[in-house]
């Protein structure tokens, strides 16, 4: 392994651009990388064959032998003391280690996959912790419409705990784009008279979960193949978009599964 190369200077351009990263939620796509804090999302982005372009951790990180091996994975490691890492970090505890990792090439849509469908979606922690459900429940590809929050933003990295690295990412689409998907489209509203525990559902097929505040686009839930609702004895309005996409989730695989 090539020996750690130690930074000292706060304007160091990789820390200049990490930083930059870290303000704008959208800025990987120009940039064409992310920025991976903490042992958890490494050890995540390994454990799925992929490997970082950098590894950037704290000196005394380094002799912490479980993070120093971590940080061998990368071709390219980096020490740097714990006030110039802090300056990275937008934790309330700043991490002692992260990756650079190159973000794969755009994904074209795979028509016939177990897909969710994101529709101008603007909380980073709901869209992280949908792509979590997707992830554990079965779903392949989750199509971001234009308008929904930056998949790859720290934020939503950070609520993903490490789901994206085992999904087929797709984002800023138009509307139109969905019609490449071959499996029909499921909504959910609480007006449907259809229950989604009674209702047997198509499999393989796409879920489709709204903006929080305004729900699914009107045409968009017209081409919905089925539009459910989800039994709330307890007479709340509604469900929080992602327990409600996680609800969904774990029907689907119960069918499934029953089948």
């Amino acid at each position: 392994m090539t020996p750690p190369e130690r930074i000292s200077s706060r304007d160091n351009p990789l820390l200049l651009r990490l930083r930059k990263l870290q303000r704008d939620p959208g800025g990987y796509r120009q940039a064409g990388q992310v920025w991976l804090e903490g042992e958890h999302l490494c050890q995540a982005l390994l454990a799925r064959g992929q490997r970082p372009t950098q590894a950037l951790l704290t000196e005394a990180a380094w002799s912490v032998p479980a993070l120093h091996d971590l940080a061998s994975a990368a071709p390219r490691v980096l020490l740097l003391t714990e006030p110039l890492f802090a300056a990275l970090s937008t934790l309330a505890s700043p991490a002692a280690i992260g990756f650079v990792w190159a973000l794969p090439p755009a994904a074209p849509i795979e028509p016939n996959a177990p897909s969710l469908v994101l529709d101008r979606l603007q909380d980073a922690g709901n869209v992280g912790s949908i792509l979590r459900s997707a992830a554990a429940l079965g779903v392949r590809q989750v199509l971001a419409l234009q308008g929904t929050a930056a998949l790859w933003s720290p934020k939503v990295l950070r609520a993903g705990m490490g789901a994206h690295f085992g999904l087929r990412l797709v984002e800023s689409l138009q509307p139109a784009e969905l019609q490449a998907l071959t499996v029909p489209l499921l909504g959910t509203s609480a007006h449907s008279p259809l229950r989604l525990h009674a209702t047997p559902l198509p499999q393989p097929c796409a879920w489709l979960f709204g903006h929080e505040g305004q729900g699914v686009a009107p045409e968009l839930l017209a081409r919905c193949a089925l539009v459910l609702g989800i039994a709330q004895p307890g007479g709340e309005e509604s469900l929080n978009v992602a327990a409600a996409a996680a609800i969904c989730l774990h029907e689907a695989l119960r069918q499934r599964i029953s089948r």
